[in-house]
Parts: structure tokens; C-alpha cells; sequence
């Protein structure tokens, strides 16, 4: 019996999706809810989950082409029967052509050899060491070919005294080489939102920078207690997702937005915390963290993050926020000026950590130092607004006291 395999719903207001991978090929065995495709959408990647049990038979859509809601992608046949139509199929198929059968015959289950599946990595090498890919056993999930996997059988070609790149082929070392590989539908819409962003905004950044040292002193002084009892790490994000709320509430047009020609204040503040995942930079929204704890914040952040890392963030993980705050210190980044995040109003970057000379007293010390950076939608909040808002999380982040009074 056949079961076609449908496109999921992928969440409100989002009808189509891009084909990013597919996970399972024609012939291989398929297990219940077995995840059998990754769909790529405006936000996130969403996989495609076997109705039932059996064989993948047909593949009704390529990598890289647009499917909407509903659209079938795929057939399954059920059952042990299914399984064994395939093989049973194979030698008939190559009866009127043996000599062909070496070059037609199937990967073996698990193995991805299709040059679509390959990561950008893995075609490179597969390139460079003149490897068929149809003839490497893949070590990575799922059967996937790795670049270690290419390595391993170029140099076991090599020790068996094959030639590794054909002569006909065979490139100079110094030879240029460039590489085209599609944008996928999520950095496509990254794109667009950014660019929209410098076109439609009024765009304007103002700087300040932090003394971490009473933070980085609470940090040391509590971590190992919080996590005993919290499960989860004292970070500095949740002390700057508490005084940003500080400074939202102080100045509301911060937390705002522009809908046509009215602007919306929000009583609550969400926050999108930038999150860097495989396929780019997601924005997942913590919400309600003017009324959340050290631990909730931290705890829904560790959370966005693995989910990301994983792939596994849902359109409403995505949904809504009022403010950002865009992390580039844990790449090593000193100063920058982030985007904001469309139709928010307002972005909050941070920036690595170092030691630097500062007076304190009249005297030279040497403190752990910040820079922050608050960019701002110029139409909404007036220059003052945004100095003042930067100031009071400055203020908060070094004397964290404040956080607790509210001041």
C-alpha cells in the first residue's frame, strides 16, 4: 500500500518552504515519525516526518525546489511487502544491461552520494582528491559522507597505487577555483529583513562602555551555588536581560514600535536574543522577562540554544519580541554597530571583554571593560531616549544592586 508524504503545516502566515535535504533516500527503509526530509523556511528548518512505516519509494521534489502547504514530496510503500519490491525489482532492472549494473547500482542504505546532499566541504574534497563519492562508506549521522571520510579514502586509494586524480583532470596546485552553492531560504530572508531594515528605518547607533568587574565578581562569587540549585549556568546575558528591562521600562519608546502611522507601546517586554544556529543567525523571543528570574531567563536561553544548535526551534519560538540582544563578544568582536530586528525599534550589542586602562579615583587601573552599543530607529526614539536607556543598563550591569531595587 502507498502512503504519500505531504508538506506539514509550517505556522501562521507561512504557506511555502524550500526542499533543504533530504534524509532518506528511494529504496531505503523508513521507521514511524522517522524523520525523512529537512524543509527550510523564512525562519526556521522544519523536518518531515514518515507517516508510517516502510520503503521510501519516489521522491516527488528535488533539493532546493519551493513547496507549499499540503504539496506531496514523497511516496512510501508500507509494510515488509514494500521493503521487498526493491530488491526484488534490482536484478531485472539490470538484467538488459549488465555491464551498466557497477555504475547504476544503488548506495548502500544510509550513504548519501547525491552531489546535492554532499555539504559544500565535502564536494570540495571530493574535488580535490578525484574520489567518486558513490564508492565512500559515510561514517557521519545517518550514513552521511564526512570530509574525514574522502581524506581516509583518497589516501587508501593513494597506498594501493591507483592514481587519486585522474591525469585527465588533474589541476595545478595554484589553480583558482570558485564554488556557487544556492543561498538557502532562511539566509535569503535574513537577507531581505536586513536590507529592509536599512532602507525602511532611520537607523543610528550610540556607544558606552561597561565595567564587568561587580558582575564578573557576582558571577565568581555565585556560579557554582546557582547551578547546584538551578541546574543551569550563571551567564551575563540574564543580568543584561534584567537591565535592559530596567532601562525599557524607564523609556518606553525603546520597547516600542511603528505599525503604519501609529506607534505601539508594549507593557511587557520580550526579548528576541540573537542565537547562532548552522543555517544563520535565528532570534528566538524570551517572553515576559520583566517578570522572570535569573534562573528563568538563563534557563529558556540554554534552552534557545540547544534547540538551535539542533535545529529544532518552531515558528513560534520565533514569534513576537519587543527588544534584542545580539551577543558578538563570544566570536571575539570589540565594537560593532547591529541591526535591528524588524518591526522592533531597538538592538542591544554586546562585545567582548578585555582588560583595559581606565581611571577610577584619579588613579590608572586596570579594569574588565565592554563596549555596548545600542542602535535605534531614529523616527521612534529620540537621541536622548536611546543615550539614557544605554546609561541606565551601564549603570545596572555595574552596580548590580540595582537590578533588585529596581532603581
Amino acid at each position: 500500500m502507498s502512503t504519500e508524504v505531504k508538506v506539514p503545516t509550517l505556522g501562521e502566515s507561512v504557506s511555502e518552504a524550500t526542499i533543504g535535504q533530504w534524509l532518506k533516500q528511494p529504496g531505503e527503509t523508513v521507521a514511524l515519525d522517522e524523520p525523512i526530509a529537512s524543509l527550510e523556511t523564512d525562519k526556521v528548518a522544519i523536518e518531515v516526518n514518515a507517516p508510517v512505516a516502510g520503503v521510501l519509494s519516489q521522491q516527488l521534489a528535488a533539493v532546493g525546489d519551493t513547496v507549499t502547504v499540503s504539496a506531496i514530496i514523497a511516496v512510501i510503500e508500507e509494510g515488509a511487502a514494500g521493503a521487498a519490491a526493491p530488491k526484488a525489482a534490482a536484478p531485472a532492472a539490470a538484467a538488459p544491461a549488465p555491464v551498466a549494473a557497477p555504475v547504476t547500482a544503488a548506495p548502500a542504505a544510509g550513504e548519501s552520494t547525491d552531489p546535492a546532499v554532499l555539504s559544500p566541504a565535502v564536494r570540495r574534497a571530493v574535488l580535490e582528491y578525484g574520489i567518486d563519492p558513490a564508492t565512500i562508506k559515510g561514517t557521519g549521522k545517518d550514513g552521511r559522507i564526512t570530509k574525514e571520510d574522502v581524506v581516509a579514502a583518497a589516501q587508501t586509494k593513494a597506498a594501493s597505487g591507483a592514481p587519486t586524480v585522474p591525469a585527465a583532470v588533474a589541476a595545478p596546485a595554484n589553480e583558482r577555483r570558485e564554488e556557487r552553492v544556492k543561498m538557502t531560504r532562511l539566509r535569503q530572508t535574513i537577507a531581505k529583513r536586513l536590507k529592509s531594515a536599512q532602507e525602511n528605518a532611520a537607523l543610528l547607533t550610540t556607544f558606552n562602555d561597561v565595567d564587568m568587574s561587580a558582575v564578573m565578581e557576582a558571577r565568581n562569587r555565585f556560579k557554582d551555588s546557582f547551578e547546584k540549585k538551578h541546574g543551569v549556568k550563571l551567564g551575563f546575558m540574564s543580568f543584561f536581560a534584567k537591565a535592559s528591562v530596567l532601562a525599557l521600562k524607564d523609556i518606553p519608546a525603546v520597547n516600542a514600535q511603528i505599525q503604519g502611522d501609529e506607534i505601539v507601546y508594549h507593557d511587557y517586554v520580550d526579548i528576541s536574543v540573537a542565537v547562532s544556529a548552522p543555517n544563520g543567525l535565528v532570534v528566538p523571543v524570551v517572553r515576559d522577562v520583566d517578570k522572570m528570574s535569573f534562573a528563568g531567563i538563563e534557563k529558556a536561553i540554554a534552552d534557545y540554544g540547544k534547540k538551535a544548535k539542533e535545529g529544532s526551534l518552531t515558528m513560534a519560538d520565533m514569534t513576537g519580541g519587543t527588544f534584542t540582544i545580539s551577543n558578538g563578544g563570544v566570536f571575539g568582536g570589540l565594537m560593532s554597530t547591529p541591526i535591528i530586528n524588524p518591526p522592533q525599534s531597538a538592538v542591544l550589542g554586546l562585545h567582548r571583554i578585555e582588560d583595559r586602562p581606565v581611571v577610577r579615583g584619579g588613579q590608572i587601573v586596570i579594569r574588565p571593560m565592554m563596549y555596548i552599543a545600542l542602535s535605534y530607529d531614529h523616527r521612534i526614539i529620540d537621541g536622548r531616549e536611546a543615550v539614557t536607556a544605554l546609561k541606565t543598563i551601564k549603570e545596572a550591569i555595574e552596580d548590580p544592586t540595582r537590578l533588585l531595587i529596581d532603581l
